[in-house]
């Protein structure tokens, strides 16, 4: 092949390449959700992502795609076309699926497009529990080992998280573990008198705590909550917390490495802008979701703390199925 023709190929390749970004986008993009429909990830896509193709000119056609804890959902979009017409509208989850045994891929696979919102932690107890804040919970564990009774959910899920967190930062808990199906029932139990703590998000628990029915001991966020301005912030009592915070399971759009930078922008610009608008921040807002709305290094530094953090937590918490160590996930302050 003669140089002239060689040249005129790899020209006529770049040109494509300027102008299908140029262009972009020339078809439906799919937007690839990891659970099922009417969940708090699908609700949180199809809300803003009508938004989003108004300064992007184009369609996204959102599709649920379910199964392995969304593992399924993430190896169909990493192993698509690093093009931008396939996007993962995902969650936290993923980085947890090295240390959980549950596949091999996480968000080092991508390009977060953007991180959305995040939900807020927090820590409520049932009215009749003999302490109305975060310190005096810890004293009663400290007078009554072995008695506080803590809703858990599963490892990896907020309840094992914060948990884990605590015994971190304050030294192995004495209180005693009950396990739930999930937060509706563990709350459920809470407000029965069936256990004393529990440890969920803002958005499950705030209306229960608007009803009276539950007492909120403390918020794990690094900023005060416009919900609820008058629960401390776990940093008041112990500033440990730092090095985990600000936390919470997220949901954010994603491409996969590789895609033209041009088009990561745009897709940045138009997510940013659905992020931004008032109908979705209403939404989240009435959920009681934390509106982030990052890209970039941002994003990418947010996402490498979360996942320290949290891995490490579990790990040492023996909730594991592997050791971060063994994936090159650094331990928090390392």
């Amino acid at each position: 092949m003669s140089r002239k023709l060689i040249g005129a190929l790899v020209a006529f390749g770049l040109g494509a390449t300027v102008a299908s970004a140029q262009d972009y986008p020339a078809k439906e993009i799919q937007g690839i959700i990891q659970w099922g429909a009417g969940g708090s990830t699908d609700t949180v896509m199809r809300s803003v992502t009508p938004h989003a193709e108004e300064v992007l000119g184009g369609t996204v056609v959102l599709q649920n795609m379910t199964g392995a804890v969304g593992a399924i959902a993430l190896n169909h979009v990493a192993g698509s076309d690093a093009d931008g017409y396939t996007l993962l509208m995902g969650a936290e989850n993923p980085l947890l699926y090295k240390v959980m045994g549950l596949g091999d891929k996480d968000y080092s696979e991508f390009t977060p497009i953007n991180i959305l919102a995040r939900g807020t932690p927090i820590l409520v107890a049932n009215n009749e529990a003999p302490f109305d804040d975060y310190a005096g919970m810890m004293e009663y564990i400290a007078n009554n080992p072995g008695e506080l009774r803590i809703g858990s959910t599963g490892p990896g899920g907020v309840p094992s998280v914060i948990t884990a967190m605590m015994d971190t930062v304050e030294g192995k808990l004495d209180v005693t573990a009950v396990p739930y199906d999930g937060d509706g029932p563990a709350l459920t139990a809470l407000q029965g008198g069936a256990i004393d703590v529990m440890p969920a998000v803002l958005g499950a628990s705030i209306e229960g705590i608007r009803a009276g029915s539950m007492k909120p001991l403390a918020i794990f966020d690094v900023a005060q909550n416009a919900k609820l301005p008058d629960v401390p912030l776990v940093t008041s009592f112990n500033e440990g917390y730092n090095t985990y915070l600000p936390w919470g399971p997220f949901f954010g759009v994603f491409a996969p490495k590789g895609t033209p930078d041009d088009i990561v922008a745009k897709l940045g610009e138009a997510y940013a802008a659905g992020a931004a608008h008032p109908d979705f921040v209403e939404l989240m807002d009435n959920r009681g979701f934390t509106m982030m709305g990052i890209s970039g290094a941002e994003a990418e530094d947010f996402l490498a703390k979360w996942q320290q953090g949290t891995a490490w937590l579990l790990q040492d918490a023996g909730l594991t199925k592997a050791s971060p160590e063994d994936f090159g996930i650094a331990r928090p302050g390392e």
